[in-house]
């Protein structure tokens, strides 16, 4: 079989296609995290960021143009991106769909063009690349690319050697980054980039079908929401199952295909637009029915629930009814562009003036949002470890803080360029990111601020503020790993702090005291302690008493934290 160019549909099925492969090799690239945390996530993140774009695509079909095909996938991507590797890819298909879309056609020369300009705007979007990464990766093969592009006219030879030359670029990037040659393994996102690739060239040798392909917008069509044009009447509707309900099950038992099989069959005698979807040792859930509270006392048969979320769609859909009625009394008939759906960080907010400054906070535990929110903070979006949140979670955050300057938290280093992207895309707010990579960071930046300063002078003291903090982290090892000098075992407790393995041991209170020990020095004067739900009270005051009795300089606080994976998470300053 050969192409000498690839249509519209092949390219539109391609896409499909090598999302589908991305989705089922997430796990294992979930596994390549150099650090044996059971927070890996970068599979994850890459596939929800393709699928986002997948979902993008059930608005346009394969006899569409290839310019819409594009938009699509760039457009679906840049707002579902989640974590770094999902910004990246997002930036790659961003570079990579810009060239095909201005082309009008892909061929072998095209396919170079785009590849490099794929790899030209993903560099560009991260402030300090980093080489052995996805970036490599990536780069390799544009290299190669541009020198066979002249030789071949068959777009499937081209593909077939660029992914070779991709593959070899990916086994040298232990080479380039220790760490990666030291923990055995490749780097996890430019694994997920081959990925993609491979399914594309699968679906145009014919080894994945239509049928396989077409399975990947089924999926999103069971989660997809209302789509409402600008300015149009919402009419109303009968909804069957009335309550949304999202949770995440932290699993504490064995959760096989008989018991996945079980749950789904149980979700949906009580609901429907059911996803289930198991990952290691979580298992996140989407479901729509009238009695949540059966769907939650099930799930925790298997384990602890986590980021529980209800929403009332029946209330949601009264209101948007009477939202759309004022809007059309108002005389508005259009909020933004022709033709496009309504978004939440688009709207017009009926509401009073807005304030000067507002806060959106990114953290997973119910003790640190309250921290959050007591400190200021005007949204708290729940994310961070496991499920980093989207462009697109973070622009619906801001959307409802009824402020001109908003300043956003990460609280994690793989929130930070989704951040930075929703502050890109904003049209009608202003944006700034504190690149806080924990949450001891975010809490002394928020403390910072100050209301009589402009935005300027808070953005610097908050990001200085930030950055006198150490902040560690207690958890345990998911697999055998040697890092940092440190033989690590599965079910050991590991210690992490300032990006590299400072303690390990059997018991989490030791751990952590160890870990501390190594982050205290004689300029400290305040060592947090914020226990989470695998710890108590009890346990974290006394883990407390012995770090005043070994620093009877330092203070030591201890906070109610809530945070699921971490035993503790822990500040030095």
């Amino acid at each position: 079989m050969k192409f000498d160019s690839l249509s519209a549909a092949l390219i539109y099925g391609s896409f499909l296609a090598g999302a589908g492969m991305l989705n089922s090799q997430k796990e294992y690239i979930n596994e390549l995290n150099v650090f044996p945390v059971p927070d890996g996530d970068t599979g994850t993140n890459m596939s929800m960021t393709m699928m986002s774009a997948v979902s993008a695509l059930n608005e346009v079909s394969d006899t569409d143009s290839l310019e819409q095909v594009c938009k699509a996938v760039s457009n679906g991507s840049l707002r579902g991106a989640r974590g770094n590797s999902g910004v990246i890819l997002s930036q790659l298909l961003r570079g990579f769909t810009k060239t095909l879309s201005e082309a009008g056609r892909l061929d072998a020369g095209t396919a170079a063009m785009a590849f490099n300009k794929a790899t030209e705007t993903a560099y560009k979007a991260v402030m300090k690349p980093k080489e052995g990464t996805i970036l490599t990766v990536a780069r390799a093969m544009a290299e190669k690319a541009s020198q066979i592009s002249a030789d071949t006219d068959d777009v499937l030879e081209f593909l077939d050697q660029v992914i070779d030359y991709g593959n070899a670029a990916l086994e040298r990037t232990p080479e380039i980054l220790p760490v990666l040659k030291q923990a055995g393994v490749v780097d996890s996102g430019g694994q997920g980039l081959i990925y993609i690739l491979m399914g594309a060239r699968d679906y145009l040798k014919g080894e994945i079908s239509d049928d396989e392909v077409r399975t990947q917008l089924s999926i999103q069509k069971s989660t997809g929401g209302e789509k409402t044009s600008y300015g149009a009447k919402v009419e109303q509707t009968k909804i069957k199952f009335g309550y949304c309900t999202e949770f995440i099950i932290l699993l504490k038992q064995v959760f096989n295909q008989k018991s996945e099989s079980d749950f789904k069959e149980f979700l949906e005698s009580i609901g429907d637009s059911i996803v289930c979807v198991a990952m290691d040792d979580v298992v996140k859930v989407h479901v729509h029915t009238n009695d949540p509270g059966l769907a939650i006392q099930r799930a925790m048969k298997y384990g602890q629930l986590n980021c529980i979320k209800i929403d009332n769609m029946r209330i949601e859909h009264h209101e948007r009814v009477l939202r759309s009625d004022e809007l059309r009394k108002a005389g508005v008939k259009k909020i933004a562009g022709d033709n496009e759906p309504v978004r939440e960080d688009t709207m017009i907010t009926l509401e009073k003036e807005p304030k000067t400054y507002g806060f959106v906070a990114v953290c997973a535990g119910d003790g640190l949002k309250s921290i959050f929110e007591s400190l200021g903070a005007d949204q708290v979006l729940e994310g961070g470890q496991t499920m980093n949140p989207s462009t697109d979670d973070l622009l619906k955050a801001v959307a409802k803080v009824n402020a001109r300057n908003i300043f956003i938290l990460p609280n994690n280093k793989n929130i930070i360029l989704a951040a930075n992207q929703a502050a890109k895309l904003s049209k009608d707010k202003r944006i700034t990111v504190i690149p806080t990579t924990g949450i001891p960071q975010g809490v002394a930046a928020l403390i910072a601020f100050d209301e009589t300063g402009d935005t300027e002078s808070n953005e610097k003291e908050m990001k200085d503020a930030a950055l006198q903090v150490k902040t560690g982290q207690v958890t345990y090892a998911v697999r055998d790993t040697l890092i940092d000098d440190k033989d690590i075992k599965q079910g050991d407790i590991m210690g992490i702090g300032e990006g590299r393995i400072l303690a390990v041991g059997n018991d989490a209170e030791d751990t952590a005291f160890d870990m501390v020990c190594e982050m205290v020095d004689e300029e400290s004067s305040l060592v947090s302690i914020y226990f989470g739900e695998e710890s108590d009270e009890e346990k974290a005051a006394s883990l407390s008493n012995r770090i005043s009795e070994r620093f009877p300089e330092v203070e030591v606080e201890v906070d109610y934290g809530g945070q699921p994976i971490y035993y503790y998470i822990i500040s030095v300053e």
